[in-house]
């Protein structure tokens, strides 16, 4: 084969996988991500937005640890526990402080005393509950997001989330119907003694 035909067939050759390599589609780089179905998606999104805004600091019981309060197992997001008795706080330091038990599923304040709520699957949680009384009791303020009810009570940071972002309470909203139920029947709040 001639020098001349050698290079021309090299030319061809290399010009066509030249066009082979910028017309055909790239390679995707290998995932790990693992694809969830959409519903699984929104309830994971829930599960990091409850994380994050830390419903769990007052919404879940704890046992003292060697580092102070930690979850107490299978109790996550579901309240004060009802079958937990509360000291007679201190008046006297109620007239400088706002106080809290020392799980902080309990606070005392100028309003009384008020319990967190529980706010798993339950029926004695947000088993039964509808998502705009969801919405109702998260950017509203509204106990059980009842439109008639009281007011939530400090220390829910409800105020908060009065922006909220529907995607965002919707996405909390079916984590926590997600949640393991656990049965607990939350104490009605105490008024402030007069």
């Amino acid at each position: 084969m001639k020098l001349s035909n050698l290079v021309a067939l090299t030319l061809v050759f290399g010009t066509a996988l030249l066009t082979v390599s910028f017309s055909s589609k790239p390679a995707e780089p290998p995932t790990t991500a693992v694809r969830l179905p959409p519903d699984q998606a929104l309830v994971k999104r829930g599960e990091y937005l409850v994380a994050i805004m830390g419903c769990g600091d007052c919404h879940s019981p704890k046992a003292m640890g060697p580092q102070g309060p930690e979850p107490v197992a299978g109790k996550a997001l579901s309240g004060y526990p009802a079958d937990r008795t509360l000291p007679a706080p201190n008046t006297d330091a109620l007239k400088e402080w706002v106080l809290f038990n020392g799980d902080n599923t309990a606070a005392v304040g100028p309003w009384g005393v008020s319990f967190a709520a529980n706010l798993t699957s339950d029926a004695s949680g947000i088993g039964n509950w509808t998502r705009d009384q969801f919405k109702r009791a998260l950017v509203q303020g509204k106990s059980k997001g009842i439109a008639t009810n009281r007011m939530l009570l400090p220390p829910m940071p409800w105020p908060n989330y009065r922006t909220i972002k529907d995607a965002d309470l919707d996405a909390i909203f079916a984590y926590l119907k997600s949640t393991k139920p656990v049965e607990n029947v939350v104490p009605a709040p105490v008024p402030p003694r007069r």
